[in-house]
């Protein structure tokens, strides 16, 4: 069993990829921690905090689709370098005007909006990258191994997060997470792949190219479905990083030790449910459980309105995160291995898209309603919202989607 969990890093690329990942994130973690408790302190405005993701994630709402199309024009691990090198860049100014006292909340929308505009090229290059390292008899495996060095991250990160923020200082998140990117430098320079996927269409433009990636996905049962439900899913249950400082200062009534203990909860329930998805991804897809996962994250938000104890509280977002990556790394899944590959880049940043480029809609809505309601508001009405969304879907389509669920 240990061999069938682990099976993607027998690969040789895959095995430098997934080392530099598991650096370079732990301190990508760490800056998000303290960054999004930096603005909080700031300003003491939910809304303002939720503005941040929409500054983040705005760039890669606009123009995914047409990162999607460059991939795969272009050589991935050279995009990946490159972005990659560009966000040490960020964290490096972050540092400089954080040590210096210079850093003020504009300051936080712009480098955020630079990462968005980063990340958007970033996301399809990493996903579709991975076809690239690995065969695909082994690539929901990675997809598995991948997804648990980043909630590992989620653990680790914000943990040693609230040590470094108590005992040193905001700036050295900063320090660390600028320094952890020469991992990744490190791990990518050693990968030796052939590129064989680029495109090379000299008669076919940008629109044209998205267009047709557009029109695939509809004409596709399996993806076009995923799609919609990840739409639903990553737009309105995702909202973790906005909610969490808010409900720890408002319902909790406790401060940023607890904040980052609540974040590092989201990471252990998310890294259970990576190891849970990496050994059961020999059984390959499964639908019945997209679903009832999409439909469990969406019912515990719900009631977390009822959540007012810490430990509870801590309990909960882990099943939440338990759940949402169960949910992410199946329609990852589904993604990956249902797609062709002429049309990968493409289909990859659809779910780039989905899975960052909705975010400012989600954190525009929970930061627009704690603003108003307060607090206690967040995680339940995230969770009521998707549940009216998903029911009104499978009552208006329940015929098409019995088909899909179990084709």
């Amino acid at each position: 069993m240990i061999k069938s969990t682990f099976s993607a890093l027998q690969y040789r690329n895959f095995c430098f990829f997934w080392s530099g990942q598991c650096v370079s994130l732990m301190g990508t973690w760490m800056q998000r921690t303290a960054l999004i408790w930096m603005a909080y302190s700031m300003t003491n405005s939910p809304f303002l905090v939720g503005l941040i993701g929409v500054c983040q994630f705005v760039p890669m709402f606009l123009f995914t689709l047409f990162a999607g199309v460059i991939v795969e024009r272009h050589n991935k691990r050279k995009i990946i370098l490159i972005t990659q090198f560009l966000s040490m860049i960020q964290s490096i100014i972050l540092t400089l005007l954080t040590y210096f006292g210079a850093v003020n909340y504009v300051h936080i929308l712009i480098l955020s909006t630079f990462l968005g505009i980063i990340q958007t090229f970033d996301m399809p290059a990493r996903q579709s990258f991975l076809h690239e390292m690995v065969p695909k008899d082994s690539i929901m495996n990675a997809v598995s191994l991948n997804s648990a060095v980043v909630n590992l991250a989620k653990i680790v990160g914000p943990a040693v997060s609230g040590i470094v923020m108590v005992s040193m200082g905001l700036v050295y998140c900063f320090l660390l997470n600028s320094l952890s990117f020469f991992a990744v430098l490190i791990g990518l320079l050693l990968i030796n792949v052939k590129s064989n996927n680029i495109k090379n269409i000299k008669d076919k433009n940008l629109i044209q190219e998205i267009k047709e990636g557009i029109v695939y996905i509809k004409n596709d049962e399996y993806l076009r479905f995923d799609t919609i439900f990840m739409a639903i899913i990553c737009t309105f249950a995702m909202n973790m990083q906005v909610i969490v400082p808010v409900f720890t200062k408002e319902v909790l009534h406790m401060g940023g030790d607890v904040y980052t203990h609540l974040m590092s909860a989201t990471g252990v329930g998310a890294l259970f449910g990576a190891v849970f998805m990496s050994v059961r991804s020999k059984n390959g897809i499964k639908k019945s459980l997209f679903v009832f996962s999409m439909f469990m994250t969406s019912f515990v938000q719900a009631v977390m309105w009822f959540v007012s104890n810490y430990y509870i509280a801590l309990l909960c977002v882990a099943i939440i995160s338990f759940y949402n990556l169960a949910f992410m790394n199946m329609g990852n899944s589904i993604f990956q291995l249902k797609s062709k590959k002429e049309y990968k880049g493409r289909v990859m940043s659809v779910y780039a898209f989905l899975n960052q480029g909705s975010t400012p809609i989600g954190n525009f809505y929970a930061g627009s309603v704690m603003e108003r309601f307060g607090g206690i508001w967040g995680f339940p009405s995230c969770g009521l919202i998707s549940i009216v969304l998903l029911l009104l879907l499978f009552i208006f389509n329940k015929e098409t989607i019995n088909k899909w669920l179990y084709d």
